[in-house]
């Protein structure tokens, strides 16, 4: 491993990281369910974890969106609909993990010259950023493709989608179920480009605690595209990861993929965590 961090180490003088992406990510009202509830998953937006806007279900930025139960695929494609909030609005069936997945293109969009040249900088970009920087454009225009998981438990924490593949351009495996964790237990991931790990990569690792703080770290992989964090804290948790280029076609400057994963994780397993615990949502 070629570098593992324990998470939350320190607040200050992190809080910048990836503070000018606006990550897409799900969110599940509540990651704790019973067989036979109600299971609804938001989509939404935010910068650092925080500042969150929801969106909602737009087939025509939509390219997959599946929910993967007790072995089970099951395409929600084919019964969504338009301007849906939650997107996800189902009954959990099977008692075990519940793994969605949605792949959300969004097309060519104008970012002003100082935010996106900060943008590229809290990435790590630097010979990006020296482009925008010295760059005469008054903006850019970048294209977005998010690749977004979320986990949540029903009953007990059996089953294995968590830890395969699921064919994401840019996608974050992990190897352990974060509902199986104790406090102080490692909880590793892998970071998969194109099918294949991917080395050398940022991963943002945000928890937010039940109180609305949030603690972010950042940790880079190793030669097999691995990371680790030490769960310490109780709370929401966003692993997420940007890979940005310079765009080869004429309707974007930049190009821009995304993976996030979020998961809750509580010691106990038994606490109802909803929107409303984490700072998330006002909804009830």
């Amino acid at each position: 491993m070629k570098l593992r961090k324990t998470l939350p180490l320190i607040l200050l003088g992190l809080i910048s990281l990836a503070a000018s992406a606006q990550d897409n990510y799900l969110v599940p009202k509540s990651y704790y369910l019973h067989k036979g509830s109600k299971l609804e998953v938001y989509l939404v937006a935010g910068e650092q974890f925080k500042d969150v806007d929801e969106y909602k279900y737009d087939a025509s930025k939509t390219t997959k969106f599946m929910l993967y139960d007790d072995g089970k695929k099951i395409n929600l494609m084919t019964a969504a609909k338009d301007s849906a909030s939650p997107v996800v609005n189902t009954i959990a069936n099977n008692s075990g993990m519940i793994m969605v997945e949605m792949t959300r293109k969004i097309p060519p969009t104008p970012i002003e010259h100082d935010t996106y040249a900060k943008y590229l900088n809290d990435e790590g970009l630097v010979k990006l950023a020296e482009t925008v920087t010295n760059s005469n454009q008054s903006s850019f225009r970048e294209k977005k493709v998010c690749y977004m998981k979320t986990l949540v438990m029903v009953d007990k924490a059996s089953g294995d989608d968590y830890d395969k593949p699921l064919g994401q351009e840019f996608e974050i495996v992990l190897k352990k179920n974060p509902y199986k964790l104790n406090y102080g237990d490692d909880l590793t991931g892998v970071l998969y480009y194109k099918g294949k790990p991917l080395k050398d990569a940022s991963i943002d690792l945000l928890l937010k605690t039940e109180k609305g703080n949030v603690y972010p770290d950042r940790v880079t992989t190793d030669a097999k595209g691995e990371f680790s964090l030490t769960v310490t804290r109780e709370g929401v948790y966003l692993i997420r990861s940007v890979r940005t280029v310079a765009s080869t076609s004429n309707d974007a400057d930049f190009e821009t993929i995304q993976a996030a994963y979020t998961f809750l994780f509580n010691s106990a397993n038994t606490r109802t965590s909803d929107f409303k615990s984490f700072g998330l949502s006002d909804r009830n």
